[in-house]
C-alpha cells in the first residue's frame, strides 16, 4: 500500500492549513477552463437518475418491502462474483452485503441509524453460518444503538440494500462514494478498477488525489476514487460559503476535512477547511472553493455529475472547474 504522501508531519500540515485560511480574500476567482462535456437541463441540484441511490446516511426513498428486510436472517453466507465488482459476500438468498465508510472496524461501530437503516437494513447477527469461501474467524457482531446485534465481517458492520431485490444485484455499489459491497476479507469489493476506465483500486488512494479521465483530463478524486465536484453558486472569496443545503446535500455529499499530508497532486495554496452555517460541520475546499461528490456516481471513474444543471463541474487539482462555459 502506498504511504509516501502520508509521511509528512501532521503538525506541520495543520500549521500550513491554518496559514492558508487567510489567503482566500487575496486572489480573484480562478478562470474557467474550456468547455468540456455536455451541460444538463436547467436546475441547481440535478437528478440522481433511475436506479441510483442517495448519499450516505441521507437514506432517500425507502424501497417497498423486499428480501433485504432487517427481519430476514442472513443464514449461510457465501461468495459470489459480480461483474466489474469482483468477489462479494452474499446471504442465503443471494443478496449482496455492504459496508459503510462512516462506520468503524476497530472497534466495530455502526453509524447508520434512522432513515439510513431503512435504506440500508443492518444484517442480523443471529443464525449466521459461514459457507464456502467465508472465513468463520472473520465473522462477528456489534451491538447497535437499539440493542440489536448486527453481523460484522472483518470487523465491518454488514448491511443489505433496499433496492437489491434479486440475487446477484449490486445496485448499492459505490452509492454516495461511501457504500461498497463486502469482499470476503471484509474489505471493499472493487474488482481492481471501475468498469475498465483505468481507475485503480481505491484501498491505496490518499484522501484526495487526481486521475486522468479520458474525457475530462486530470480531475480530483476522493479516497474511494469518486469524482470530486464544485457548485458554481458557492462562494470562495473573501471566504468559503456553501449554497448547497438540505436536499441538495443528499445528492451532493460534502467532502469532509482531509489533512493535506493525506493528499497527492493537489494545490496547497487555498487548501483549507471551513465551518458550514447549516450545522453540517466542516467541509474541505480546494483553492478556497467547497468540494463535493455526487450520489449519482455509483462507482469509481463515474462522472455523471459533470455539467448537471449547468452548475456542477468536476475539479482540477488547482481548484478550477472542468468544462464550465465562460461567462
Amino acid at each position: 500500500m502506498k504511504t509516501s504522501w502520508r509521511s509528512a508531519s501532521l503538525v506541520a500540515s495543520a500549521a500550513a492549513v491554518l496559514a492558508l485560511t487567510t489567503a482566500c480574500g487575496q486572489d480573484s476567482p480562478p478562470a474557467a477552463s474550456q468547455n468540456v462535456g455536455a451541460t444538463a437541463a436547467p436546475g441547481d441540484y440535478g437528478s440522481i437518475g433511475t436506479g441510483n441511490g442517495v448519499a450516505g446516511a441521507a437514506g432517500g426513498q425507502q424501497a417497498s418491502p423486499s428480501p433485504s428486510s432487517p427481519s430476514n436472517p442472513a443464514g449461510k453466507l457465501s461468495v459470489a462474483t459480480a461483474e466489474e465488482v469482483g468477489k462479494v459476500v452474499t446471504d442465503s438468498l443471494g443478496l449482496t452485503l455492504y459496508r459503510f465508510d462512516q462506520d468503524s472496524e476497530q472497534p466495530p461501530k455502526s453509524n447508520c441509524d434512522g432513515d439510513c437503516a431503512k435504506t440500508w437494513p443492518p444484517v442480523p447477527a443471529d443464525d449466521v453460518e459461514a459457507g464456502e469461501g467465508i472465513d468463520k474467524a472473520l465473522l462477528g457482531s456489534v451491538t447497535r444503538a437499539d440493542g440489536t446485534k448486527q453481523l460484522t465481517v472483518g470487523g465491518w458492520p454488514a448491511y443489505r440494500y433496499a433496492k437489491d431485490v434479486n440475487a446477484g444485484d449490486v445496485k448499492g455499489q459505490g452509492v454516495g462514494g461511501k457504500w461498497y459491497a463486502l469482499a470476503p476479507d471484509g474489505k471493499k469489493a472493487q474488482g481492481g478498477g471501475a468498469g475498465g476506465d483505468g481507475v485503480e483500486g481505491t484501498e491505496a488512494l490518499p484522501g484526495l488525489s487526481t486521475r486522468n479521465d479520458p474525457k475530462l483530463g486530470e480531475i480530483v478524486v476522493d479516497k474511494n476514487g469518486m469524482t470530486v465536484y464544485r457548485f458554481k453558486k458557492d462562494e470562495a472569496w473573501p471566504k468559503p460559503v456553501s449554497n448547497c443545503t438540505g436536499e441538495c446535500l443528499e445528492k451532493w455529499p460534502l467532502v469532509e476535512p482531509v489533512d493535506y499530508a493525506d493528499t497527492k497532486g493537489i494545490q496547497e495554496k487555498g487548501y483549507m477547511i471551513f465551518d458550514r452555517t447549516d450545522g453540517k460541520g466542516k467541509q474541505q475546499t480546494i483553492n478556497c472553493s467547497p468540494i463535493y461528490t455526487f450520489a449519482g456516481d455509483k462507482a469509481p471513474g463515474d462522472t455523471n455529475g459533470q455539467g448537471v444543471g449547468g452548475t456542477w463541474y468536476a475539479v482540477r487539482p488547482d481548484g478550477k472547474l472542468v468544462g464550465a462555459p465562460e461567462k
